[in-house]
C-alpha cells in the first residue's frame, strides 16, 4: 500500500516535572548549556548524574517498515565510542539545540538498531546535514541525536533517511527492516521553547552512586502523523496537509521484554562491564533443533545495548552469535544450534563493546567485559 507520513507540530513540553527553566533558575544560556555539573568522582559504572532536563517533542509519524519520533532538548555534552576509545563532545558556540530521534518497529516496543541520517533544509534550501550518533541516555533510553545549530528561528524541515537494520531480522519479522524509507519532518524552532526547557540539579548526597534515573514515560509527548501517496524508490513520506490519521503511538523507551517473560528457559544472568547479560534457551527460529539467545540490557533500567559483538564457546565448541530482531525476543544476539544437553557448559564473551555515544551517567560503563558462563541444567 503507497503511503505519505508526516510530522508538522509544534514543540510541546514533555518528561518529569522537575524545578525549573533555565532562567527561572538563574543560569545564563551559555553556562546551563556549555558547563553543567558533571560528578567528580564517577565510578567505572553505571552512575546518577548531576544533573537533567525535560525535553519536547516535534511530533511522530509512521511508514512502512518503520515509526519515527522527533524530539529536542537543550545542547549537551555527550562521548562518542570509536572501538574502545572515547571522546567529550562539548556544547559548541553556535549550538542551539540537541535534535534526538526514536526509531522503532511500528505495532511493538522494539527501538530499532538502523542506519539514520539527513539533511535539515529552510525554504527548501539545504541548511545543513544531520548525521545523529546513536546514544543511550538514562532518561530516554537508546536514541539518535546531536547538537545542532540553527542559524535562525522558524520553519525547517528534516528530511530524515531510515534503515536498514544492522542486525537480522528473523520469524515474523523476516524480510522486514532491509530498506530505506526517507521521512520528511517539519517542525517550528523558537528559541523560547528551549529556554523553557526545565533543568534540575541531583541532590548532592545521590551523584555519583551506583544507579541510573528513571526512564522518561513518553506516554506525555504529543504527536502527529499522517499518511497519503507514497513516493520514491526507497519510501519517501513526503509532506502533506491532507490525509487521515496514521499515528504510530507513543515512542517506546527501549526497556527490553523482561528477562521471565521471556518465552523459553533462562540458563542464568550475569553483570559484567556493568551490563546484565542473560542466556536464554527457546524455541529455534529457523531448522535447528535449539536457539540460543543472549540479552544485553543495561542495569537498573534494563535498556537494550545495542551495536556491540558476541561470541560463544557451547561445550568447547566455538559459535558466532548474531546481531537479531525477532518479535518475540526484541533485540538480542542468538545462534541456532543443537539440542542443549543437561550440563553443557556456555561460555559468552564480548568482543567488542556497545558502539554508541552516552550521555552522563553511562559515559564509564560498558568497557571491561569478563566472560559469562553459565550450565544447562538438568
Amino acid at each position: 500500500m503507497n503511503r505519505r507520513a508526516v510530522l508538522r507540530r509544534a514543540g510541546t513540553a514533555g518528561g518529569l516535572a522537575l524545578a525549573g527553566c533555565l532562567e527561572g533558575l538563574g543560569f545564563e544560556e551559555e553556562s546551563a548549556w556549555r558547563d553543567p555539573p558533571l560528578v567528580s568522582d564517577r565510578p567505572d559504572a553505571v552512575y546518577v548524574p548531576a544533573s537533567t532536563e525535560t525535553m519536547g517533542t516535534y511530533g511522530r509519524a509512521v511508514g512502512e517498515e518503520y515509526a519515527v519520533s522527533l524530539s529536542y532538548t537543550v545542547p549537551h555534552r555527550f562521548w562518542t565510542v570509536a572501538g574502545r576509545e572515547t571522546s567529550r563532545v562539548t556544547v559548541g558556540t553556535d549550538d542551539t539545540i540537541h535534535l534526538m530521534c526514536t526509531v522503532w518497529a511500528p505495532g511493538t516496543d522494539h527501538v530499532l538498531p538502523v542506519e539514520v541520517g539527513g539533511d535539515l533544509r529552510r525554504d527548501g534550501e539545504s541548511v545543513r546535514s544531520f548525521s545523529p550518533w546513536p546514544m543511550l541516555s538514562q532518561r530516554m533510553g537508546f536514541h539518535y541525536g546531536d547538537n545542532v545549530a540553527l542559524p535562525e528561528e522558524g520553519a525547517y524541515t528534516l528530511e530524515l533517511s531510515v534503515g536498514p537494520t544492522t542486525a537480522r531480522p528473523v520469524g515474523e519479522f523476516e524480510g522486514r527492516f532491509e530498506r530505506q524509507e526517507t521521512f520528511e519532518l517539519g517542525f517550528e524552532y523558537e528559541r523560547s521553547q528551549i529556554h523553557e526547557v526545565e533543568f534540575e540539579e541531583v541532590p548532592e548526597d545521590r551523584r555519583g552512586e551506583r544507579g541510573a534515573l528513571e526512564l522518561m514515560d513518553h506516554s506525555g509527548m504529543d504527536g502527529e502523523g499522517r499518511n497519503g501517496d507514497h513516493d520514491g524508490e526507497n519510501g519517501s513520506h513526503a509532506a502533506s496537509d491532507g490525509g487521515t490519521s496514521d499515528d504510530p503511538g507513543h515512542p517506546p523507551t527501549s526497556r527490553g521484554v523482561p528477562i521471565g517473560e521471556l518465552p523459553g528457559t533462562v540458563l542464568g544472568s550475569a553483570r559484567t562491564g556493568d551490563a546484565e547479560l542473560s542466556v536464554v534457551e527457546t524455541d529455534p527460529v529457523y531448522d535447528a533443533e535449539s536457539y540460543l539467545a543472549v540479552f544485553a540490557r543495561t542495569p537498573h533500567n534494563d535498556v537494550v545495548l545495542p551495536f556491540m559483538s558476541l561470541s560463544a564457546r557451547i561445550g568447547g565448541e566455538e559459535a558466532a552469535l548474531t546481531e537479531t530482531l525477532a518479535p518475540e525476543l526484541g533485540p538480542h544476539h542468538g545462534v541456532e544450534t543443537d539440542a542443549l544437553e543437561a550440563g553443557t557448559e556456555i561460555t559468552v564473551a564480548v568482543e567488542a563493546i556497545p558502539q554508541v555515544a552516552r550521555h552522563d551517567g553511562y559515559e564509564t560503563a560498558f568497557f571491561e567485559f569478563e566472560d559469562v558462563t553459565v550450565t544447562v541444567g538438568e
